[in-house]
């Protein structure tokens, strides 16, 4: 295999160009050997496996029989007529270059990178969107939507999108075309999600200081200018929160919790649940006494100037980045509804690519297999995974036996297996269900 992969290495720039049925289809055929018996193909999932649900699909592929239609007529009748296991779409893949196998090995593991990271992206941009959405979560499933429609519809009818992504270019110019493309979404999410969260976060810090209790929040919407004893050398007003059932309390104590205490000067000028907020006028010089006095007797004196400037400049800071939020939230949102979907399309096609690259390294040349797609449900997938053992164990008897084992170990999650006889991707829909 190795002395095949040497010489194929140091083919012409023509023998290069593209491999016909008779010069590659027998090393390909062994690198089936290469693939079923190499234990880096049948690495086993070390994360948690999830139930499958109605949102995930098996994308699988099996060589054509006397014809492609034969290949899925089987496999149909075997999932549905008697038993009903998953409801099957066909997915059509176009005639993709198929370049040398050198090539192909390599791509092979690079699309199987891109496949993780487009992923992340994709959901990284459905999850933003659900944040961004806030109260309207509900919603964000309808947002969540390629080429116009719901994502198992654009699944299940997929069709490669040819002005895109050309078929006349080698796979791995479509895969560059591919990864550029979303590594751009992926640095524009980074940007878009900065300077909105600072908005946000910002207008957030404003919005704390206007509520919450009265011992900590702002009190620019609450006292007025006439509350104060403003512009004298000698008397200054302060703000203390009382207690509610301290109010008594209060009304008797505070002309005698220091000297030089204004008499009848206090007025309650707001209050909450849980306090209120009085207002006392005394001598500058007897402040300090004051608030020991008053801290003894379970009265907090806030630390607050009447300063109208300042709180106007507040108000505004708070008017304008309420304003600055509302005018991002529009853009942002079609942004991110148009970009979720260009990922998306994205993601299925590394999909399609792998099918496609996976399915000539095990079947050979010329290229003859049908992709097919297979939506089952939790509770048909340890059947669904045995009738397709069952159906395609012939094509590769190492793994199947492999599989037929594990089938007899009580408590073994077979999800967690990645290879099968036939060629299998999963591809899961739950977009918010996704930590990254």
């Amino acid at each position: 295999m190795l002395n095949i992969l040497l010489q194929i290495g140091h083919d012409t720039p023509e023998q290069r160009t593209g491999l016909t049925a008779s010069c590659v289809a027998e090393p390909i055929r062994q690198n089936r050997t290469l693939r079923s018996l190499n234990p880096v193909f049948r690495l086993v999932s070390r994360g948690r496996s999830r139930a499958v649900n109605m949102t995930e699909f098996w994308l699988i592929s099996a060589p054509g029989e006397k014809t492609c239609q034969q290949t899925w007529d089987t496999m149909n009748a075997a999932t549905t007529r008697s038993n009903n296991l998953s409801n099957n779409h066909k997915f059509s893949i176009p005639d993709l270059k198929v370049g040398t196998l050198d090539v192909l090995v390599g791509l092979s593991d690079e699309l199987a990178k891109l496949d993780c990271f487009v992923e992340s992206v994709v959901k990284k941009v459905a999850q933003y969107m659900a944040a961004v959405l806030e109260d309207s979560r509900d919603k964000v499933q309808e947002n969540l939507l390629a080429n116009g429609v719901d994502l198992i519809t654009y699944i299940s009818r997929f069709q490669w999108d040819m002005a895109k992504y050309p078929i006349k270019q080698s796979l791995k110019n479509i895969s560059e075309i591919i990864s550029k493309q979303v590594t751009q979404i992926d640095n524009d999410l980074k940007t878009r999600a900065s300077a909105y969260n600072n908005l946000k976060g910002n207008l957030q810090i404003l919005e704390r200081k206007n509520a919450g209790s009265l011992l900590t929040r702002s009190l620019a919407d609450i006292v007025k200018k006439d509350d104060f004893v403003l512009g004298s050398e000698y008397l200054v007003t302060m703000v203390v929160v009382v207690p509610k059932t301290g109010y008594q309390d209060w009304q008797k104590t505070y002309e005698t919790l220091a000297e030089m205490v204004v008499p009848r000067s206090s007025n309650l000028l707001f209050e909450d649940s849980d306090s209120g907020l009085f207002s006392v006028t005394l001598f500058t010089k007897a402040v300090d006494d004051f608030k020991h006095k008053a801290r003894e007797s379970k009265f907090t004196v806030r630390e607050f100037q009447y300063n109208e400037e300042e709180m106007k400049a507040d108000k505004e800071e708070m008017t304008r980045l309420s304003t600055d939020k509302k005018k991002q939230f529009g853009p942002l949102v079609r942004w991110l509804k148009v970009n979720f979907s260009e990922a998306f399309i994205a993601w299925i096609h590394i999909k399609a690519l792998r099918v496609f690259v996976e399915s000539v390294l095990r079947y050979g040349l010329p290229v003859n297999f049908q992709a097919m797609l297979l939506q089952p449900t939790k509770k048909t997938m340890k059947k669904l995974r045995e009738v397709l053992n069952d159906l395609y164990k012939h094509l590769d008897s190492s793994a199947a036996a492999i599989i037929d084992s594990a089938m007899d170990i009580p408590g073994l999650n077979l999800s967690q297996q990645e290879y099968y006889p036939y060629v299998y991707y999963k591809i899961d829909c739950n977009m918010l269900d996704f930590k990254v």
